[in-house]
């Protein structure tokens, strides 16, 4: 892996060469006639991590005045988890047609035939940029950067922290981010340096329209906080008694050291938010500018929810209902709530429509445009149901961990998200959300035709969705090798698959993989230290290729490899006589 460290300051000075050298191409065009777009989400934030949602204990002013400026969805929602949630919103499609159905081991690959809204925007003219949490492939042809996006400064997997990290990438501070496919070390905290990053691709590109995308990693796990905000929240002896008591109470352990410090990475979020705001209103762009906000499921950890039901994970309000804002002075008034249910999958609908870009002809939203909605709350709306399924495992199985949501009812099976489902047939349970938001009286028993006409209705839903994708092995995306975008590739155990695949210590997968150019490789595999001699062994197209390794040893280099052209499953593991455990990342370089 080759890391540059020459990202200095807030910004990288190369970011701001190449935004610098994309403008100067650009001003020859004509001015910029359409919005320009700022979509901003974060992660594992909750509905009730806002003080515009009843928090009464977090400061998140500058969130509360945009929500305050924009239109507000009452009722927005989302998947339980990352991946689902992004894939829908980034297609406008349910995430099971685009082959995403979990947030790890090859589960959340999004299938490269999907187009995204950056791949129709770019191809309005609009110059894009992501800047923070993908989520959706690390290696071509998955990148944000295959997928539409000009210009991104990402970091790997589903956040810093876990195995999708590179050796020493393992902190919010001065973390490896990957700008433009190539891993370089930024100085700072990370919401910052993704904050500046997006201020300096805003100012590159003011005379054209554009598209950034700030997709924050926090207040994800691991919780590392600015030192500044942390130690307000913790003086504050933050405990149950401080938060409304509406609805369900805070479920859980609730524990106050944890809550002070997811509320230091929001505050600092919402610093961030600020200071994008100010560069767009310094710029004189606020008014042509479409700015959304939302984030991608409930909280992960027990703390005030809105007094909603469950967490992160589950399809009841709290895991999947979260604050949705859109503000577009120039267009619609704003200081509106609207009550219609919306969701992820109506996201890049609207953004085309208010932008004017009309989708491939091949493209099928399962979402629609919001923009009678945002122009006028008291538009005709006509009913529609939504639908929300998210569990562990390699493909959707039906009626397991779901939710059917009309405007005025919702049928919840919730059980079954993890990996071994505990009540596989459990019957669902229906409520009344006008009557009942925050889920408490189950209404199943006595309204049977209505939980039949919502269990029919997902059961066809459910049929339509999966039927486009294989969700096997012979499904999956393949990762290349040998695609001159990417050499180096690195695989890491975010993308194996198999049924010992996972981030335990003793975890064993394989890589589906396709070689695009033959030739010589050198293959390096980096393991956990052998705590005896042992057997490294690397597998791909037949071949089988081992190394003896000294006791404490934690890589070893396989050179000049031969790999052929073509498909195949690769796998890397060390074995001590029985015991078999798999490597923790392999490189493939081409010589």
């Amino acid at each position: 892996m080759r890391v540059s460290r020459r990202w200095g300051g807030a910004v990288a000075a190369a970011l701001m060469v190449a935004v610098a050298a994309a403008a100067s191409r650009s001003s020859t065009q004509a001015p910029a006639t359409r919005p320009n777009v700022l979509l901003i989400v974060t992660d594992d934030q909750g509905y009730g991590d806002l003080g515009l949602h009843g928090n009464p204990r977090l400061a998140t002013p500058n969130l509360d005045r945009l929500g305050r400026q924009s239109v507000r969805f009452e009722s927005f929602y989302v998947s339980p988890v990352c991946s689902p949630t992004r894939a829908s919103l980034l297609t406008g499609r349910y995430n099971y047609r685009t082959g995403v159905v979990d947030t790890y081991l090859g589960r959340s690959l999004m299938h490269t035939d999907e187009t995204t809204l950056a791949e129709m925007l770019s191809g309005a003219g609009y110059r894009t940029g992501i800047f923070g949490k993908w989520h959706l492939g690390d290696n071509v042809p998955l990148r944000a950067i295959d997928q539409g996006f000009g210009e991104a400064l990402t970091l790997n997997g589903g956040g810093i922290g876990q195995p999708s990290d590179p050796p020493g990438g393992e902190s919010y501070f001065d973390p490896l981010l990957r700008r433009n496919g190539e891993w370089i070390r930024a100085k700072g905290y990370v919401s910052d340096v993704l904050a500046s990053a997006t201020i300096e691709f805003i100012r590159g590109h003011r005379d054209r329209p554009f598209f950034a995308y700030l997709a924050f990693n926090a207040p994800h796990t691991p919780l590392q906080a600015p030192i500044d905000t942390t130690a307000k929240y913790r003086a504050r002896n933050l405990a149950v008694s401080d938060f409304p008591h509406a609805g369900h109470p805070i479920s859980g352990k609730f524990d106050p050291e944890t809550t002070a410090r997811v509320y230091g990475m929001v505050e600092n979020i919402d610093h961030n938010v600020g200071r994008v705001l100010a560069a767009l209103e310094d710029l004189a762009l606020a008014d042509r500018t479409l700015v959304i906000f939302m984030t991608d499921n409930g909280p992960q950890q027990p703390r005030y929810n809105a007094g909603m039901l469950r967490l992160k994970g589950t399809v009841n309000e709290g895991g999947i209902r979260v604050p949705f804002f859109v503000r577009l002075p120039g267009r619609f008034g704003g200081a509106r709530t609207i009550d219609r249910i919306a969701a992820h999958i109506d996201v890049t609908p609207t953004v085309l429509d208010i932008c004017g870009v009309s989708p491939p002809a091949r493209v099928r939203f399962d979402g629609r445009s919001l923009m009678s909605l945002l122009a006028d709350t008291s538009a005709a709306w006509p009913d529609r149901t939504l639908f929300f399924q998210w569990h562990r495992g390699d493909a959707p199985e039906r009626a397991r961990a779901f939710a059917a949501r009309s405007q005025r009812y919702k049928l919840v099976q919730w059980q079954g998200a993890g990996a071994n489902p505990p009540v596989p047939d459990a019957p669902p349970q229906l409520f009344d959300m006008e009557a009942d938001p925050f889920e408490q009286r189950d209404l199943a028993a006595g309204r049977p035709e209505i939980v039949r006409a919502l269990q029919r209705a997902y059961d066809a839903w459910f049929a339509d969705v999966t039927a486009e994708r294989d969700y096997s092995d012979a499904g999956v995306p393949r990762i290349l090798i040998g695609d001159p975008r990417e050499n180096p590739v690195r695989l890491t155990r975010q993308d194996w698959r198999g049924p010992e695949a996972g981030w335990t210590p003793t975890s064993d997968g394989h890589w589906l993989v396709e070689v695009r150019r033959g030739g010589r490789y050198t293959v390096t595999t980096r393991f956990t230290p052998v705590a005896e001699p042992a057997t490294a062994v690397f597998e791909l197209g037949g071949a089988t290729l081992q190394q003896e390794v000294p006791a404490g040893a934690t890589s070893v280099e396989f050179s000049n490899v031969a790999l052929p052209i073509g498909e195949g499953t690769l796998s890397a593991h060390v074995t001590q006589g029985a015991r078999r455990v798999g490597v923790l990342d392999v490189v493939l370089t081409r010589r």
